[in-house]
């Protein structure tokens, strides 16, 4: 009678824990959806400026929205684009070590690069055939300039310029100083000054 019992008691703890595991899985699939999905985007927009592929980073953004939901549970709250983009720069950091040569200098593919930042800069209101011309040969050089910049300059470039993060979310997700960010970014700037006013 007592072995009964307790087989019951297993049986009972055991349907239990399922039912729990079950909504805990449900929990964590509606946080999913309400933290990173919103911010794939701009998440997809990063990986394609450090990795200079579209192809590549679609590849880093579902390896960085795979490890999202496996620490979604760690996600405590404040800017979830910020949270979202630190966990693609990493992916990406790891991603590119795996199936790039370290001698590879990351300057990314300028026409994928110039053909997002043409996109980027698409405006409301109908453009004429000279503006759209002078904006896509601006968007070319532009991204051309960017592509030529050191990773840890365009990063924070692109952190902060494209995707507006804080000066505070960039030192934090760089494990790097507040000053140190602000002075890549303006490194960054300047270069950027410099060689598009050459170029005119």
């Amino acid at each position: 009678m007592r072995l009964q019992a307790v087989r019951q008691g297993g049986s009972l703890t055991a349907a239990t824990a399922r039912n729990n595991a079950s909504v805990s899985a449900s929990d964590k699939g509606q946080r999913f959806r309400e933290v990173v999905l919103p911010h794939l985007a701009d998440a997809l927009a990063f990986a394609r400026w450090l990795t200079g592929s579209p192809d590549d980073a679609e590849d880093v953004v579902q390896e960085a929205c795979i490890r999202a939901l496996a620490g979604i549970e760690n996600y405590a709250g404040g800017n979830a684009r910020a949270w979202l983009l630190a966990i693609v720069r990493n992916t990406c950091f790891t991603w590119l070590a795996k199936h790039r040569p370290k001698s590879l200098v990351l300057a990314g593919d300028a026409a994928a690069l110039a053909e997002m930042g043409e996109l980027e800069s698409e405006s409301v209101a109908e453009p004429t055939p000279e503006s759209q011309l002078i904006a896509k040969s601006d968007a070319q050089a532009l991204a051309a300039t960017i592509a030529e910049l050191p990773n840890p300059f365009r990063e924070v470039l692109i952190l902060r310029d494209i995707n507006g993060l804080s000066y505070r979310e960039i030192a934090a997700m760089g494990a790097v100083p507040i000053g140190t960010v602000m002075s890549r970014l303006s490194r960054a700037r300047n270069f950027l000054a410099a060689r598009i006013g050459n170029t005119r």
